[in-house]
């Protein structure tokens, strides 16, 4: 069974073929952050006339890849939301007529949904029930997950999601875009301890998160030292700073969830996996805790067709079939 994932909702036009629900035959990505790099985020319409430009031949190379024609697939899986409308649509229309000209199933996936379909990608799967974290430029969500498909979210940012800071801090310092690479790659060379920034832990028990106050901080920080260029000799620390007091948040909370809900097994996805420090302590907190932790890859942190490809194959196992009156969301 070959099932083609179409994932648009951003600035990443993707496409993978995935075999059986396991083996990963091909997944191809075509990245937008030089286009948006003058900018210091996504423009929208930006983003949407580039996915109409490449989104056709990422297929066709996904395909070649994967050795395989249309008339081999057995469904179609693309992102239906959350995103931007624009970038949806492209992704969106385009599968809506790949499935009505092949005469298969069009499968319609929850952009959430696919990063934690990345997690169960890899070989070392979590077990459930189990915490998942799924914590990115847009989202920053906390989910209890007693099996496959059966999922309560927890938490979820009240503004700022974490991704969202690093880049809203990058635009600021003048790092460029996408801000929490370069954060987390200078901040290695900082001292956190030296400049310390506040955790938004909100109410008593509370398992929401706030981000929005971090980056004001960082804005007063500026304004005391008198700009950007007077903070150059610090910056690393800064940034050591800045990043730590978003990775002591999402660590605690997350553990919290496993302790409230008695599970042995904690999952994390989206873009900001990829973090090293968030790796580090995440991992250090688990061996204390005697608790599993997962990530997937780090190619399968940021946005893929791969997650949404998963994600769509466990839709097809049950018959959850989308309609071709299919609009994003």
């Amino acid at each position: 069974m070959l099932l083609l994932g179409i994932e648009t909702s951003c600035d990443e036009t993707a496409a993978a073929v995935l075999e059986d629900g396991r083996k990963l035959l091909s997944d191809i990505l075509s990245s937008q952050a030089d286009l948006h790099h003058p900018y210091g985020g996504v423009v929208p319409e930006l983003a949407s006339r580039r996915h109409i430009e490449v989104l056709d031949h990422v297929v066709e190379t996904a395909l070649t890849k994967a050795g395989c024609r249309l008339n081999d697939l057995s469904a179609i899986s693309v992102t239906s939301g959350p995103g931007l409308a624009g970038a949806l649509l492209v992704g969106i229309s385009f599968a809506k007529a790949m499935a009505y000209s092949l005469q298969i199933p069009l499968l319609a996936v929850h952009h959430l949904e696919g990063h934690i379909a990345s997690i169960f990608l890899d070989p070392s799967e979590a077990t459930f029930p189990c915490i998942i974290l799924v914590v990115s430029g847009g989202h920053t969500n906390l989910y209890f997950i007693e099996e496959y498909g059966r999922c309560r979210l927890l938490g979820q940012t009240r503004d700022d999601a974490a991704g969202e800071a690093f880049d809203k801090a990058a635009k600021m310092l003048g790092l460029g875009y996408p801000g929490g690479p370069v954060i987390d790659r200078l901040a290695q060379f900082g001292d956190a301890k030296k400049i310390r920034f506040p955790r938004a832990f909100l109410t008593k028990g509370s398992l929401d998160f706030s981000f929005s106050g971090l980056k004001t901080a960082l804005l007063y920080h500026l304004e005391r030292q008198g700009g950007v260029d007077n903070v150059k000799d610090q910056l690393h620390d800064l940034l050591a700073g800045f990043q730590e007091a978003i990775v002591d948040v999402l660590v605690a909370k997350t553990f919290w969830a496993a302790e409230k809900y008695h599970v042995k097994t904690i999952g994390v996805a989206g873009g900001v996996a990829a973090n090293t420090a968030l790796r580090s302590k995440m991992q250090e907190r688990a061996r204390k805790s005697e608790i599993a932790i997962r990530f997937p890859s780090l190619r399968l942190c940021t946005d893929n067709a791969a997650m949404i490809a998963l994600a769509g194959y466990y839709q097809y196992r049950i018959g959850r079939f989308a309609p071709l009156e299919l609009c994003p969301k």
